[in-house]
């Protein structure tokens, strides 16, 4: 029987007759698995008949979580780390290995950015960064050692939006993987793989476990990198997440098409109230149909998201907005049920080259906002007086 997403939310992943009918999924401390004999040692240990015997390999809760993210995002197998650059990072060397090339967004998470220059700097595998609101950029790119077209959209920070289906035609033609940051919409509002993307990354950190009380991360997609990923960067790199962890990330998806619901009406709304505004420089979100992508964002997502970008111009006056803002918090993360912003120059971005910056759109009064899942009247009203003492 097929399910809507908000049903796939609440029972995606189930195995109740081998949790012995437990409806919340049980938490397996254990980082050891005992065999019954030598022969049962030997077929799970090589992984010739499923079984657990080591936590860092496998493990009943992160399984759980594993086969849920393979159903939200329609994908063959997943795969749950310890963050989401753990994640980010299990995805390019699964991948990549040294003399290889990679096309990626200008303009996308700030860590990744820091990645993909660190690749080039000690494993001699370079990036090309584009503009990847036009996806001609990613065929323009291409060279004979291309292997990976990373994306990200809505990006970080500025939510632009990467037009997935057409990025991913142009890497079939040519054999290249794909990849998508798919952190910002999450599975309620996008779904990659369905569009032709081979895998997706999401940092769990945010909208996944959506409390801003765990640190976790996620690749799901087609079996050949997801099997890679777990033999190889998870295997040898160590960044599996803790079963604690992983039950905290599936208690969060149980809500997650509620919590998204709530997350793009208020974003929704409070994008066109400070677009109004004389205060506001510019509003970034995919929902406006100023935004230049809108038309794209509009056929390849059900729903906007929570994220919006915010130019008050200047250095002093983001400050200033942050400085006065009652219920947001000023914080670094996102996709919590809180509204959280940060200044995004002195903060996430503090790291890029200024003119890297800003040719990445990150002006020096940019300001990321998540928006919660409070009163947006509430919202509306501390951003008006924030605003006023601009």
């Amino acid at each position: 029987m097929s399910k809507t997403f908000e049903t796939l939310a609440v029972h995606a992943g189930e195995d109740r007759d081998a949790e012995h009918g437990a409806v919340s999924v049980p938490i397996y401390p254990a980082s050891v698995f005992a065999f019954p004999n030598a022969d049962e040692a030997s077929a799970i240990h090589n992984e010739e008949r499923p079984g657990y015997y080591y936590g860092r390999l496998g493990n009943p809760t992160t399984a759980a979580l594993e086969r849920t993210m393979a159903e939200l995002e329609n994908g063959e197998a997943a795969l749950a780390f310890a963050s989401g650059m753990a994640a980010v990072s299990a995805a390019v060397f699964s991948v990549c290995r040294t003399g290889d090339h990679i096309v990626a967004p200008a303009s996308m998470y700030s860590t990744a950015t820091n990645l993909f220059h660190f690749l080039k700097d000690h494993f001699e595998i370079e990036t090309t960064f584009v503009d990847a609101t036009n996806a001609e950029n990613y065929g323009s790119a291409i060279q004979s050692n291309t292997k990976l077209f990373w994306t990200e959209t809505p990006s970080n920070p500025i939510v632009q939006i990467t037009d997935l289906a057409a990025v991913a035609n142009i890497a079939k033609a040519s054999g290249i993987t794909t990849v998508t940051d798919n952190t910002f919409a999450t599975p309620y509002n996008q779904r990659p793989l369905e569009l032709g993307i081979d895998a997706v990354i999401h940092s769990a950190t945010k909208y996944l476990g959506g409390h801003s009380d765990l640190t976790a991360g996620v690749l799901a997609g087609n079996a050949d990198i997801v099997n890679t990923a777990r033999q190889k960067a998870s295997k040898l790199f160590g960044g599996n997440i803790a079963p604690q962890v992983a039950w905290l990330v599936l208690r969060g998806i149980k809500t997650l098409a509620l919590r998204m619901e709530r997350h793009n009406e208020n974003a929704f709304a409070l994008a066109n109230m400070l677009v109004k505004h004389p205060r506001v420089e510019a509003v970034y979100y995919p929902g406006l149909e100023s935004h230049p992508n809108h038309d794209v964002a509009k056929k390849q997502m059900p729903g906007f998201g929570g994220m919006i970008g915010l130019d008050v111009g200047t250095i002093e006056a983001g400050k200033t907005l942050v400085n006065n803002l009652k219920l947001c918090t000023l914080a670094t993360s996102l996709g919590g049920v809180e509204t959280i912003i940060q200044h995004s120059a002195s903060m996430t971005h503090a790291t890029i080259p200024r003119k890297d910056r800003i040719a990445a759109g990150v002006t020096d009064g940019l300001l990321r906002l998540s928006v919660g899942i409070e009163s947006f009247d509430d919202l509306q009203a501390d951003f008006e007086q924030a605003l006023e003492k601009i």
